[in-house]
């Protein structure tokens, strides 16, 4: 990515989400974060590896089996020191540090488990910063393990109790919108994920660049919420159409 200097519009875009480097490279405000590496490898492998540094990646050995409380009380518990020792790095690194926003899938033992472990200790050691937190709901059409629902009950607790904003996104609609509306017969994970992608983009819009209402995540508590706990919202994105049907429809 180009240098600041060379940014006029925009700066702010860049700025909000991307750390330059003394060497002119944008290096995202994230961390990436599993207990068993196969998916975090192919990151580390991928087309963009070069946009990470290697210390936000961060994997453990073993995973949660799918279950809460190894996510949450044993494998998960060995690795979240390290976690936040890498979000301290990331937090002393912005001018103006507004508040995390948190991705997980709360069917697994990883995403609910150490998820929620993240989202307490977030608590205690940013109380005074907003916590947004984007979470995919599983569904009985659309499941690959027979304790989803545990998992997911066990999880809602902890974004009641320790998130300002919970974006809430269904895995079944999903899967639906693209078969149905963009007319992919046999999604993939690269499908949904740029669809989820495009709705929390627009969500975070207001956040990057100028705008009138939202400007900051304190407002997105302020407006969106209203009673402290009744905090869970659902995103409505239209229109979605295929290639083909936009092509006919421009024709």
């Amino acid at each position: 990515m180009p240098s600041d200097n060379t940014i006029d519009v925009g700066r702010d875009a860049f700025d909000t989400f991307f750390n330059e480097t003394g060497g002119g490279k944008h290096v995202p405000r994230a961390i990436f974060v599993d207990l068993e590496p196969t998916v975090i490898d192919e990151v580390r492998t991928g087309t963009y590896h070069q946009l990470f540094h290697p210390e936000q990646l961060i994997t453990s050995k073993e995973d949660a089996a799918n279950n809460f409380a190894r996510g949450h009380y044993t494998v998960g518990k060995e690795i979240v020191d390290l976690c936040l020792d890498r979000v301290r790095k990331l937090a002393d690194n912005c001018t103006g540090l507004q508040g995390f926003l948190v991705f997980n899938v709360v069917g697994g033992g990883i995403g609910s488990g150490l998820g929620s472990l993240l989202l307490e200790r977030l608590s205690i050691d940013y109380g005074k910063k907003s916590k947004l937190g984007f979470s995919i709901y599983p569904s009985p059409q659309v499941s690959t393990v027979v304790v989803e629902p545990y998992n997911s009950v066990l999880s809602t607790h902890s974004l009641l109790e320790h998130t300002d904003v919970a974006m809430l996104l269904d895995n079944e609609a999903i899967y639906d919108i693209c078969r149905k509306s963009l007319d992919i017969e046999r999604p993939t994970y690269t499908n949904l994920n740029r669809l989820i992608s495009q709705v929390i983009s627009s969500l975070t819009t207001s956040l990057r660049f100028d705008g009138a209402i939202n400007v900051d995540v304190i407002e997105f508590q302020t407006n969106l919420v209203p009673y402290p706990r009744i905090h869970f919202m659902l995103s409505s994105y239209a229109p979605l159409i295929s290639r083909p049907r936009r092509l006919t429809t421009s024709s």
